[in-house]
């Protein structure tokens, strides 16, 4: 049995067909057409997600179901897709009812982030733990929370928008209203936009922490605070959450230890329960595959 996952984000889609042991055995993307109504769009992705199991030979009932990952606010209850910054066509987009005009089988809607925490918990960095968080670092920021080998996605779906959590209100308004959101100081788009200002041109996020690796003398003091952020953050979300270890995916995750070793340091230091402090803060072992594999997997029962 194989389940289908659907992965949907603000510029591409991915599909993937996935077997219980996380095994993807076919994959398919698509570009996020931002022109044509939402419905349109779903209507592709439904014929693509049909010619991806026909070119691999599998019906409809060997899917224990499908899977969909999507940017929030979302409401999973009701199977819409309600406000998503980056899908600004997409507004109370009853997904679910829509995919259902093509497909029998159970169909399941859950925040991205959240999808991605099951991904790692059910193949990836967290497998072996029953209480974990999973952040993703991108473009925006999210999470994903297990407790009790349960994924906990609040009343509407949306918990774990840890994004929007205001940690420092002196680095300025946040797209959402508020001063100092996490996503607004530590998001890859925010250190990109703030370290262009300072060196005048366009630099990428990846090429900001070469700098950093270089002692570059604008960039040095910046990241040092945005990481410190970074870690103001993780110890809120210890205290608050208490999981048993974090996993960390997203492109700025790539900075490796450069991010992750002061970050443990500034978690040690300050959570109030000194045991927390040495909780592990791991690299996401999926990767970019998470959100699609997590997806498929909201069809598996978790372990």
């Amino acid at each position: 049995m194989y389940a289908l996952g659907i992965d949907i984000g603000g510029t591409k889609i991915a599909l993937a067909i996935v077997t219980t042991q996380g095994t993807v055995i076919g994959q398919d993307k698509l570009a996020t057409d931002q022109m044509i109504e939402p419905k349109e769009m779903i209507d592709t992705i439904a014929t693509r997600a049909k010619h991806l199991l026909l070119a691999h030979n599998i019906k409809e009932d060997e899917l224990y179901g499908i899977g969909i990952g999507a940017p929030g606010p979302l409401d999973s209850e009701r199977g819409m897709i309600t406000y998503p910054p980056n899908l600004p066509r997409w507004r109370n987009v009853p997904i679910v009812k829509l995919m259902a005009t093509h497909f029998s089988v159970p169909i399941r809607l859950e925040n991205d982030a959240s999808a991605a925490a099951v991904a790692e918990h059910t193949f990836g960095a967290s497998k072996d733990y029953n209480d974990s968080l999973y952040v993703t670092i991108s473009t925006g920021i999210g999470a994903g929370i297990i407790s009790g080998n349960t994924l906990i996605s609040g009343s509407k779906g949306n918990a774990g928008d840890i994004g929007h959590m205001v940690i420092d209100p002196s680095f300025g308004e946040c797209v959402c209203g508020q001063y100092g959101c996490f996503e607004h100081i530590c998001s890859g788009t925010a250190i990109s936009r703030e370290v262009s200002k300072l060196k005048g041109i366009n630099i990428s996020t990846e090429e900001a922490f070469r700098l950093y690796e270089t002692h570059d003398a604008d960039i040095v003091p910046y990241l040092d605070t945005v990481i410190e952020r970074m870690g103001m953050a993780f110890v809120s979300l210890i205290n608050t959450l208490d999981p048993e270890i974090i996993v960390v995916g997203g492109g700025v995750s790539q900075a490796g230890d450069r991010l992750f070793k002061p970050i443990r340091q500034y978690v040690k230091r300050f959570t109030l329960n000194k045991e927390a402090g040495d909780t592990p803060i791991v690299l996401a072992k999926l990767n970019q595959e998470a959100g699609v594999i997590g997806a498929a997997a909201l069809s598996f029962p978790l372990k």
